[in-house]
C-alpha cells in the first residue's frame, strides 16, 4: 500500500493528483484498503468436512423419534458436492425457508441403543468480497443482482431481536450521531458502533442467543449476540439485514476438530446489492475492522440463513432460534440425549495466505 502510493505520487503532478485523491476520499479508501479492490484476486479454499451426530437411547416406552440435521448448500459463494450421509436408518433430505435443506430422520419405536449419522462433503469457499458500488464511480460498478425473494423477511423482526420503540430510537441516535444519509453510510455506522462498544467475551450467562438486548445492555457476548444488534438496528432504520450460520475454519491450513459454530450477517442497499460484514471477527481483530465491512473471508463454511426457524417436515416445539446443531424430539418434545462432532481437512493443504 505504501510502496503504491509512493509510485503515485512520484507520477502524477498535483493538479492531477486532485481529482484520484478526491475519489479515494468518497469511497473512505473502500478501492484499496477494503476488499473493494477489483485489482486483488478472491481467495479459495477447499476443504473436507464431516458433521457427525450420536443420539443416545429414547426414555422407555417412547413411541417416536424426529431427527434433523442442517444441510449445507451451494451458492455463489460456495460449492458443495460429493456428499455423503452414512445412517443405520432410512432419511430424506427436504427444503426448506430461505432457501436452506434439512436432513430428516423418523424412527417410530426409537432404538434401545446408540446411533450414529454422519454427513461427509467437498467444499470450495470463495472469499465474499462487496466492492461497496455505492461508493464507486458509475462506470467502475458492476451490475447489482435482482434483490432476494425474501426481502421483506429481512425487515421484519425477530423473537429475539424485537423491531420496538426503543430499538428504533438507538438505532436511530447511532445513525444521527455520525450524520448518516444514506443506507450505506448508516449500515457502516451501525457496524462502527456495534464493534466499537460489544465485547467478545463469552463468559457468564446469557451470551450466544442473539438478544438483542442482553447484548445492549451487557455489551459482550459471542458472534451471535454481535449480529442481533447489527441486524436490530440495520432493520429499524429501513435496511434489510440477514444471518447466516456455519462453521469457522482456522486460518492456518491443515486438519482437526470444530468445537462451536460461528455466524455472520449480510446488509442489503439498491446501490450494492447484499453487503457481507463480520462484526464479531473485527472486534477480535481490530486491524481487519475495515476488512470485515463488505468481506467474508474463505475460512468458513455455511449451513442455514436465518431465525425463528420452521425444520421441515414442522417440528411440533417453537421455531428455532437459530439451525446449526443436530435437534431432535420424542413424541413431539425436545430431545438433547444428543453427541455432535465437526472435524474438517484442507485439500492439498498450503501455507496460509498473508493479508
Amino acid at each position: 500500500m505504501l510502496k503504491f502510493r509512493s509510485l503515485l505520487l512520484g507520477r502524477l503532478r498535483l493538479p492531477r493528483l486532485l481529482p484520484v485523491l478526491a475519489l479515494l476520499l468518497m469511497a473512505g479508501g473502500a478501492m484499496f484498503a477494503r476488499p473493494g479492490n477489483p485489482t486483488e484476486p478472491m481467495r479459495t479454499r477447499h476443504f473436507t468436512f464431516e458433521y457427525s451426530t450420536t443420539v443416545h437411547p429414547a426414555p422407555q416406552g417412547a413411541q417416536e423419534l424426529n431427527l434433523w440435521l442442517p444441510m449445507p448448500h451451494s451458492d455463489t459463494w460456495q460449492d458443495i458436492d460429493q456428499l455423503e450421509i452414512t445412517s443405520p436408518y432410512p432419511y430424506e433430505i427436504l427444503p426448506a425457508q430461505h432457501g436452506n435443506r434439512v436432513l430428516h430422520l423418523k424412527l417410530l419405536s426409537p432404538p434401545a441403543a446408540d446411533f450414529t449419522v454422519t454427513m461427509r462433503f467437498s467444499a470450495v469457499r470463495r472469499e465474499h468480497r462487496n466492492p461497496l458500488q455505492a461508493s464507486l464511480p458509475a462506470q467502475a460498478r458492476n451490475p447489482v443482482p435482482p434483490a432476494d425473494a425474501d426481502l421483506a423477511r429481512w425487515l421484519a423482526p425477530d423473537h429475539l431481536v424485537p423491531l420496538d420503540g426503543q430499538i428504533r430510537q438507538w438505532a436511530q441516535e447511532v445513525v444521527s450521531k455520525a450524520h448518516a444519509t444514506t443506507p450505506l453510510a448508516k449500515a457502516q455506522a451501525i457496524y462502527n458502533h456495534v464493534v466499537s462498544t460489544v465485547k467478545y467475551d463469552k463468559t457468564g450467562q446469557g451470551w450466544g442467543q442473539g438478544d438483542i438486548y442482553y447484548a445492549c445492555d451487557a455489551r459482550r457476548g459471542n458472534c451471535t449476540d454481535f449480529h442481533a444488534v447489527f441486524i436490530g438496528y440495520c432493520r429499524a432504520v429501513g435496511i434489510p439485514a440477514r444471518f447466516s450460520i456455519g462453521f469457522p475454519l482456522p486460518a492456518q491450513r491443515g486438519a482437526g476438530e470444530i468445537k462451536g459454530y460461528h455466524c455472520w450477517a449480510e446488509f442489503y442497499t439498491p446501490e450494492t446489492g447484499w453487503v457481507p460484514i463480520d462484526a464479531s471477527e473485527a472486534a477480535k481483530d481490530p486491524a481487519r475492522r475495515n476488512y470485515f465491512f463488505g468481506a467474508h473471508d474463505e475460512n468458513r463454511v455455511e449451513f442455514t440463513r436465518g431465525r425463528d426457524l420452521t425444520l421441515a417436515p414442522s417440528q411440533q416445539g417453537q421455531p428455532l432460534n437459530y439451525f446449526i446443531y443436530p435437534y431432535a424430539e420424542v413424541d413431539g418434545r425436545p430431545f438433547t440425549a444428543l453427541e455432535k462432532q465437526f472435524r474438517y481437512a484442507d485439500v492439498s493443504p498450503v501455507a496460509s495466505p498473508t493479508r
